[in-house]
């Protein structure tokens, strides 16, 4: 078994099939049927169940994808510490999406322009889904909501986060749950970091509440407006939603006020990871300062 055959095992799993794959790697089909057959034939073991000329994972196969994507990150992180420090290889990233669309364009083209080396690849999620794939390693870090408990994460905090409940314009005045008794909640799927804070501002009555599951924060500001329902969005997003007809209504501090971080393995970093988390840590840094500064500016 060597890196060459788990790679293509990898990017046969990716693409879903052969023919892909070999496009992706730029090898011939019959190639890359041999080398995962020898690499089956080396195992003792088959790694894929054919069927209908389809390819679908066997149980051993799901094992040794964890392994081929741990061989083949150690490789990259060996090749990079041989050629020397620079970060390079792939990064792979992910993030909710109203941090993807209000605090990641700047930080992601600073990071380009410095290590042009390093090839990003970002998915968006919610909060447990993106959790669940820096865990399973499918990703090496993510921007979530919540600070997962649990000792194999470490995590640094970033962005502060504010939450604004919203309603369409012609809905009354919201302070308290009765004020949206018989509303739909308009949200993301289960996995919600944001949504599990509005179901719990609402209290018992959550579970017989109507949950409209959208995709998008653009569509769900769209259907709010229309009046399909209230949300719990962030301050931030509203920012870049141009024209959102929406009223918004102040909630809790302890519904509203959370801080974005980003969680990775521990010990399980590489030179690009590092180089990102120290880019983050500076921005930190400096906002920080520049909010000291302007508090200390006379009026």
């Amino acid at each position: 078994m060597d890196l060459a055959q788990l790679q293509i095992f990898k990017a046969v799993v990716e693409e879903g099939g052969v023919l892909k794959a070999a496009r992706k790697l730029h090898r011939v089909p019959s190639n890359v049927t041999t080398r995962v057959k020898q690499l089956e034939e080396t195992l003792g073991t088959e790694l894929f169940v054919r069927e209908r000329k389809r390819l679908f994972l066997s149980p051993a196969g799901e094992l040794l994808l964890a392994y081929a994507d741990r061989l083949l990150r150690l490789a990259d992180d060996a090749r990079a510490a041989v050629a020397g420090s620079t970060p390079q290889g792939v990064l792979r990233l992910g993030a909710l999406e109203s941090t993807t669309a209000s605090r990641l364009p700047p930080v992601l083209a600073g990071y380009h322009r410095k290590y042009p080396a390093v090839r990003i690849e970002l998915i968006t999620g919610t909060n447990d889904a993106l959790t669940a794939a820096v865990l399973d390693r499918r990703v090496d870090a993510a921007f979530v909501a919540e600070v997962p408990c649990n000792a194999d994460l470490a995590h640094l905090p970033l962005f502060p986060e504010r939450l604004t409940l919203i309603s369409s314009l012609a809905h009354r005045r919201i302070r308290r749950p009765a004020d949206v008794e018989g509303d739909s909640v308009v949200a993301f799927p289960d996995g919600c970091a944001y949504r599990r804070r509005l179901q719990r501002w609402l209290g018992p009555a959550s579970t017989a509440t109507r949950v409209l599951n959208l995709g998008s924060y653009h569509a769900i500001v769209a259907c709010v407006a229309s009046g399909a329902g209230i949300a719990l969005v962030p301050e931030s997003v509203l920012d870049t939603v141009n024209g959102a007809q929406v009223r918004r209504h102040p909630v809790p501090r302890s519904l509203s006020a959370l801080v974005t971080p980003l969680i990775w393995r521990q010990r399980e970093e590489s030179a690009a990871l590092v180089a990102l988390r120290e880019e983050l840590t500076a921005g930190v840094t400096a906002r920080r300062e520049s909010r000291s500064r302007s508090l200390r500016r006379p009026a």
